[in-house]
């Protein structure tokens, strides 16, 4: 039985071992090393180079056989191709151009879904620092897809597009294009959401001056022409939207729509949802479009002298160059993006400083004359201001948030002496705003938190900005005392910058009295009257309050308990009250003494008086 079992076969050696019979033949011829106790050096790290020519073509062919599947095809994970994709540095090769095309493409289709009515602002900036030459049609492809899906979102991609037209107006002239020949498209086809969807970006489009209103008037007239349910249906909301604008600008043109559309709805066979629509538009039409207005206040971003309008007809020939939407090798890759380059430093005002340091020192080292040198020295420190409130002004508006706002200004270069240019500009930035954004005042509370150096610019500037808030129109004068109400309400700045408040009717003018109203009442909303009545018993800060809360006459007394009594916070003038009570009454001023001449006349008067009195009683 022993033998038995020591004489039998044992194949399932091979199948553990893993090895067929050819394989370890193969492995026979293999050389053998003199050391035997030595492994063998594994020739897999010698080609684990990423940067060796032989990689470098692996690692492209393999990218382009992955490009050229179809989709559903093997899964590649996300570290493998960020890997492959890495090793792909040659920036005259077409992969990389791929890449290059792919990373832009992902990132414009992301800045359009992200943007809404708060960031808008903030997303432009980052719009310009891609190569919207070069995805023009990548733009344009991407927001009217985005648009289509969110039709509410319309005047927000509008008002995007019409910033990037003040740059780029061959953007904004190839989705003019492209819209025209998607309704074209969509009424030749009866396709009701594509016209839907066209006409509302084109009505937002024309309200804000890129395309000429001339369009609205042929589209209307189109849609109007052989009227059916659809068509005068998509005729009555792009008229609600476009109607005002059409108004103001070509009233010809508008009051020939609203014949039209009158005529429809007495004489054409319409449905009788639709006819009530045509009611509703004339309703809209007599309330002036008060819920239709052309651009939405927190939307009109531009200004009407910088907006550059296009002449596109509905009927005219239209080229969309579709061939923008692909990617295309480009032989000259470097040159054009170094020219986006420097035409986005022209529109953002970033990353030119080099560019005008070299021009600078190459003309500095052609010509020698000091007073030329001085010349531009002198003209370069205005430049230098300017370029920094425009580097701060840049840097807050393409923040995301405070945080990112603080850390990007700390970064700046302040020359010495122009720091109380920082306080300053946030100050201006947050009066430009249409309505007050905390957004600026946690800019200022971070920086008056850093160090003393900051609290002092902070406080000094609410000094200056109160000593001149006169001269500041209501809004902006509004803003800037609310930002300042929160940094006092959040003790950023010191109590004591309220010395500077004379509350008498001499030292006050009708915009300093709005300002104080405005900081004590957005002070109390934020910690409550309670603490507010707290702070300003405080027996340190009183030498502060003695401008606000007078004590050196009854009259100016007076004035600031009903000054803050008619604002609304008269529980801050019980000590002024009590003060004004027990306040001891001024003394009469005793008669002159008269002189002897003055008291003889005096006698000789009574004396006559006494004598004619005597002759009418006889």
């Amino acid at each position: 039985m022993a033998s038995a079992d020591v004489e039998s076969p044992r194949p399932e050696r091979r199948e553990r071992d893993g090895e067929s019979a050819d394989e370890r033949d193969i492995s026979d011829r293999r050389p053998r090393h003199d050391n035997d106790g030595e492994r063998p050096r594994d020739r897999g790290r010698d080609r684990a180079r990423p940067d060796s020519p032989r990689n470098v073509a692996i690692a492209k062919a393999e990218y382009e056989k992955l490009l050229s599947m179809r989709s559903g095809g093997t899964y590649i994970p996300p570290a493998r191709l960020r890997a492959l994709q890495a090793q792909i540095t040659d920036k005259s090769s077409k992969e990389y151009q791929r890449l290059m095309w792919e990373a832009l493409k992902k990132s414009i289709n992301g800045l359009i879904n992200k943007v809404n009515y708060s960031n808008i602002k903030h997303i432009v900036p980052e719009l310009f620092g891609e190569n919207l030459i070069k995805g023009r049609g990548l733009f344009c492809r991407s927001i009217m897809k985005a648009q289509a899906a969110s039709l509410p979102f319309t005047p927000v991609f509008a008002a995007m597009a019409a910033i990037v037209n003040t740059k780029l107006p061959a953007v904004g002239e190839l989705l003019v294009k492209r819209l025209i020949m998607s309704f074209r498209k969509g009424f030749k086809r009866s396709d009701k959401a594509v016209c839907v969807s066209s006409t509302t970006f084109l009505a937002h489009l024309i309200n804000h001056q890129v395309v000429h209103e001339r369009l609205a008037g042929q589209m209307l007239l189109l849609l109007l022409h052989k009227p059916t349910d659809d068509s005068v249906e998509i005729a009555v909301n792009f008229f609600r939207e476009v109607g005002q604008h059409l108004q103001d600008m070509q009233p010809a043109i508008a009051m020939a729509v609203w014949d039209q559309l009158r005529n429809v709805l007495h004489e054409a066979d319409i449905d009788k949802r639709v006819q009530y629509m045509i009611e509703v538009l004339f309703q809209v039409r007599k309330d002036n479009f008060k819920d239709n207005p052309p651009i939405k206040e927190e939307l009109d971003l531009v200004e009407e002298e910088d907006q550059i309008t296009h002449m596109v007809d509905l009927d005219g020939e239209i080229d969309v160059q579709d061939s923008l939407n692909i990617f295309k090798f480009d032989p000259q890759w470097e040159e054009h993006e170094e020219a986006y380059k420097k035409l986005k430093a022209e529109i953002l005002g970033e990353g030119s400083d080099y560019e005008d340091d070299d021009d600078e020192d190459e003309s500095s080292e052609e010509e020698e004359d000091e007073e030329e040198k001085a010349m531009e020295i002198k003209d370069q420190s205005n430049t230098d201001l300017v370029n920094l409130r425009r580097t701060i002004y840049l840097t807050v508006m393409s923040s995301i948030d405070p945080e990112e706002a603080v850390h990007k200004l700390l970064r700046v270069n302040l020359p010495a002496g122009q720091e109380p240019e920082l306080p300053s500009m946030i100050v201006e930035i947050c009066s430009q705003e249409k309505t007050y954004s905390k957004f600026h005042g946690l800019i200022g509370e971070r920086f008056a938190k850093l160090n003393r150096l900051w609290t002092g610019l902070f406080e000094d500037s609410f000094v200056d900005y109160y000593n001149k808030i006169h001269r500041y129109e209501t809004n902006r004068l509004r803003n800037i005392a609310r930002f300042f109400a929160h940094l006092l309400a959040t003790d950023a700045i010191g109590w004591h910058v309220l010395s500077a408040i004379h509350l008498n009717e001499e030292e006050t003018t009708s915009s300093s009295r709005i300002f104080i109203k405005i900081l004590f009442q957005d002070i109390s909303e934020e910690i409550g009257m309670a603490k507010l009545q707290v702070r300003m018993k405080d027996e340190i800060l009183q030498p502060s309050f003695t401008g606000l809360f007078p004590r050196d006459n009854a009259r100016n007394i007076r004035f600031s308990i009903n000054y803050f009594t008619s604002i609304g916070m008269g529980a801050l003038t019980e000590a002024s009250r009590e003060y004004l009570q027990n306040m001891p009454k001024p003394a009469l001023p005793a008669p002159a003494a008269a002189d002897d001449s003055d008291s003889e006349s005096i006698k000789v008067k009574v004396s006559e008086t006494r004598h004619r009195s005597q002759k009418l009683s006889v």
